[in-house]
């Protein structure tokens, strides 16, 4: 699931009734629920990746130090590093290597998924609040 259907969905969902009020506040724990798998979802999504990058940083360290096993080199489709590189600059190399980059940048995706879940939850979590406010402002309208 992209960001963009995440806020897609919860903009539908966000809408209530104001005429309904009662209905709408029994639809939040599904609303709840609903998120909450998600957000569960995205996490171990994130998981998996930060796991994937490790083996990855790994492996491209073992690569820049010249000490990835020539099996391995095959396994992962990569020639020998032909450079002698200090191990004091293999940093900058890992900084800056493509593959890592790239798992980097899906890594922060997914992050940003997560925290705009987080944030609808904690929506969800105070619509109730939310729902009795407007209740109130309506036994005002209504001299009650």
């Amino acid at each position: 699931m992209t960001l963009d259907e995440i806020f897609d969905e919860f903009e539908k969902d966000s809408k209530f009734d104001r005429t309904e009020l009662g209905d709408e506040s029994l639809k939040i724990a599904k609303l709840h629920a609903k998120y909450f798998r998600m957000f569960s979802n995205e996490r171990l999504r994130l998981k998996s990746m930060q796991q994937k990058y490790n083996e990855l940083h790994k492996a491209k360290y073992e690569y820049y130090m010249g000490t990835l096993s020539e099996e391995e080199h095959q396994l992962r489709g990569w020639e020998p590093n032909p450079l002698r590189i200090l191990k004091a600059d293999i940093p900058m190399y890992l900084d800056s290597d493509s593959d890592l980059g790239g798992i980097n940048i899906k890594i922060d995706y997914q992050k940003e998924k997560i925290n705009a879940l987080e944030g609808i939850i904690k929506h969800l979590n105070a619509r109730g609040f939310q729902i009795k406010a407007a209740i109130d402002w309506e036994k005002f309208k209504a001299g009650i």
